[in-house]
């Protein structure tokens, strides 16, 4: 008679499951300070005497720092290593940050909030949850990407509240240091538990078979960028990407995170509960882009990029309407509503730029990433100029949909293609193997 057959052990989740959550805990600690900037507008227009439009400046060169580093990023970490480049970005964070709190003049704000922070958060963009997708994962790559995506929604959500509470209570500085020391706090998880490829554990990728050795690193960080977007801007697929993109940072970073507080409160609500609010639009952030990593998954990346923007751009036309002293059942439908579309553009972004560019894909999200943050910096700067001239954001709300329904039509004329683009080396591109 045989005998019964052997016990199987618990099975044990894949070590890219762990990098993802390094990776969120790390994206958390740096999307602390995109918190801050909102919240300390009205404590710095009173403690200096500078202008909105001055402090909108500096989130202006924080965010076109953050999205020119962003490509240049990608070919960072593959260069020397994600582990090294998270580490030194997240110490740069916590430097510019903390250091804010001795500063008297404007220039020290444009230099340490916008040249050092931006920076440090440029390195850990969005170009940063595509290259751990991109490294780790052969399958589930769309709610890879969308889990990590949410982790900036989620770094709002846990300091928002907390940080609208110690400003008003306590002060700015207070604010400043906490961020601080939250990006420090995230720097030894990141050196002990990231890895940068599967192969260093001796794993395939998360959905493969095999274990592939990582690529041979490439000399030349800045000119592979550069050589990468020199070959992108020629086809009509980035144009389109990139355009769209930006008026997606125009009209969530530039616009609502850097102005909706200080927008509120024009129109007599407090500040603790405009940022409340905003925290609230941080957790359906997390259901919506989760969800629409899912989504790319399983369904056209171009329609579901049609559908958010479309979307989008038909709530901030209300918004104007809604802003009052108190929170009322429409204003909640907004936040709620708008949350689930906060981000949600970015894993069928990804996708569309993982199947037009291959392997280059991370590099190329790194440059679209770019326009994002140009467009987030324009409307972070001329919103608060806005503000100075008109005494209202209405003008700034109205044109946010506007735009936001040309994006949903630029993506639309988007081409499809059938696989992945080939890197410049020949060499197949990533996912293209069996299962893909």
């Amino acid at each position: 008679m045989p005998g019964p057959p052997p016990r199987r052990g618990p099975r044990v989740p894949h070590r890219a499951w762990l990098v993802v959550a390094v990776a969120f805990v790390t994206i958390i600690g740096a999307a602390a300070f995109r918190t801050l900037p909102g919240l300390v507008t009205g404590p710095l227009e009173r403690d200096f005497g500078w202008s909105r439009g001055t402090i909108g400046a500096a989130v202006s060169v924080n965010l076109v720092l953050n999205g020119l580093i962003a490509p240049f990023s990608a070919a960072l970490m593959d260069r020397f290593g994600i582990r090294r480049v998270v580490t030194g970005a997240l110490t740069l964070i916590a430097v510019g940050v903390g250091t804010a709190v001795v500063m008297r003049e404007a220039w020290q704000l444009l230099l340490l909030w916008g040249v050092f922070v931006g920076l440090g958060t440029g390195a850990l963009a969005t170009g940063f949850a595509a290259t751990v997708t991109n490294r780790w994962f052969a399958e589930r790559r769309g709610l890879v990407s969308g889990v990590l995506t949410a982790a900036g929604a989620s770094g709002q959500l846990v300091f928002l509240p907390f940080l609208s509470w110690l400003v008003v209570s306590h002060g700015w500085r207070p604010a400043a240091v906490t961020v601080a020391l939250a990006a420090l706090a995230v720097v030894p998880f990141a050196w002990l538990l990231m890895r940068d490829h599967p192969s260093d554990v001796g794993l395939p990728l998360y959905g493969a078979r095999e274990v592939t050795p990582p690529p041979a690193p490439v000399p030349g960080v800045a000119r592979r960028a550069l050589r990468v977007l020199g070959r992108a801007v020629r086809t009509g697929p980035f144009w389109l990407l990139a355009g769209s993109f930006a008026i997606c940072g125009a009209s969530t970073n530039g616009l609502v995170q850097t102005h909706f507080v200080p927008a509120a409160h024009d129109h007599g609500m407090p500040v603790t509960a405009a940022a409340s609010l905003l925290a609230v639009i941080g957790v359906f952030d997390v259901i919506g882009t989760v969800a629409s990593g899912w989504l790319t998954d399983r369904f056209d990346s171009r329609r579901l990029l049609a559908v958010y923007y479309a979307l989008r751009g038909l709530s901030l036309l209300f918004l104007p309407m809604l802003l009052a002293p108190a929170v009322h059942p429409p204003m909640i439908f907004f936040i709620v509503f708008y949350g689930l579309d906060w981000v949600a553009t970015v894993p069928p972004t990804i996708a569309l730029c993982r199947e037009h560019f291959g392997e280059d894909g991370p590099i190329v999200f790194g440059w679209v990433l770019a326009s994002h943050q140009a467009g987030a910096a324009a409307v972070a700067f001329l919103g608060g100029a806005a503000r100075d001239v008109f005494g209202s954001y209405d003008v700034v709300w109205y044109a946010s949909g506007a735009l936001c329904a040309a994006a949903a039509l630029m993506v639309l004329v988007v081409r499809r293609r059938t696989a992945p683009a080939a890197p410049e080396d020949g060499t197949p591109p990533a996912g293209a193997g069996p299962g893909r």
